[in-house]
């Protein structure tokens, strides 16, 4: 009952938040230079006057802008993102075609950044001071300081180009006529690189959250009385020091979920993966303000629920959280 109105209550906070973000994407995508009309009417070769007014009354960029945020507004409540002239198709089809490479990315990285970042911090705090802990530490520095779009290039130029191992563009190849578990084993294929490529930064901010919390959490005086006891030490590390440890990384991976989205722009752009942030980047070149804020939208939809889990499962980790609410 407890996570019931947890959940109950996130989601009502979630649709005020979803409101007042697309009201806010609206302004600013509104308030950027360049004008849909006059891009699209320069694409067609006839950027005159005449024909640029038309298309602004045919996209409803004539209306007052209050008129503009009112229809939107409502559309929204009926699940209608509007059309993208530039696309040719109804925005949350263009969504829902993308959406799934996006979640197949942005969650394959965020499970092997979480579960590698969490498996190194502990090996790391198990042998502080050690050349393990150094190695360790300092791959993750790396990793934590190298740029993603430099990472992604570099992968892409020494994996697939020089070696050879794996495809480094697209989603699957393209042609081949695979289906079934075939077809499953090629985009994992295809999957590999964008995916370690856009973990490899949030591993190392896990593997130092993990690392610093069980050190810390190793201190408390309830530890020492299990060690008093007798307790095994991987009997405490794994049941009194690493669930206590855990909780400030699964707040950390909540936050970072999100950002995961983000990444996946420079990710999908770089991999040609047929994702939303491509869709995104793509849209933005093209003033192509519907598909823009649908895209804002279902990204910030993806950050509310990434952060409702987190509240789940930060609540399953320590139940006296929920007591205390």
């Amino acid at each position: 009952m407890a996570i019931a109105g947890t959940i109950l209550g996130r989601l009502l906070k979630a649709a005020l938040t979803l409101l007042a973000i697309a009201v806010l994407n609206f302004f600013l995508i509104h308030a950027a230079p360049g004008d849909p009309a006059a891009v699209l009417a320069g694409e067609a070769g006839a950027a005159d006057e005449q024909m640029i007014a038309d298309l602004r009354a045919q996209f409803g960029l004539d209306q007052p802008l209050y008129v503009q945020l009112y229809r939107y507004v409502g559309n929204i409540l009926t699940l209608d993102l509007g059309y993208s002239f530039r696309q040719g198709a109804p925005v949350l089809d263009l969504i829902l075609e993308r959406l799934p490479a996006t979640l197949i990315l942005t969650l394959t990285a965020f499970w092997i950044s979480l579960l590698a970042g969490v498996a190194l911090g502990v090996a790391a705090s198990a042998r502080v001071g050690k050349f393990t802990d150094s190695l360790i530490t300092g791959t993750a520095l790396l990793f934590y300081a190298t740029p993603l779009y430099w990472a992604a290039l570099m992968a892409v130029l020494v994996f697939s180009v020089q070696l050879g191992w794996l495809p480094g563009f697209g989603y699957e190849t393209v042609g081949s006529g695979y289906g079934g578990f075939d077809r499953a084993i090629d985009i994992l294929k295809h999957l590999i690189l964008p995916a370690l490529t856009l973990g490899l930064f949030f591993m190392a901010v896990y593997m130092r959250m993990t690392r610093a919390s069980m050190l810390e959490v190793a201190q408390q005086d309830f530890v020492k009385t299990a060690r008093a006891k007798g307790l095994a030490p991987s009997v405490i590390r794994r049941r009194h020091i690493l669930r206590n440890a855990l909780l400030p990384v699964v707040t950390l991976a909540g936050l970072q979920a999100g950002q995961l989205v983000g990444g996946a722009v420079l990710t999908e752009t770089v991999f040609a993966w047929p994702g939303i942030g491509r869709l995104m980047f793509e849209s933005l070149a093209a003033r192509d303000y519907n598909t823009i804020l649908g895209v804002f939208l279902v990204s910030a939809l993806m950050v509310i629920i990434f952060n409702i889990i987190t509240d789940i499962v930060y609540r399953l980790i320590d139940p006296r959280i929920g007591q205390k609410a």
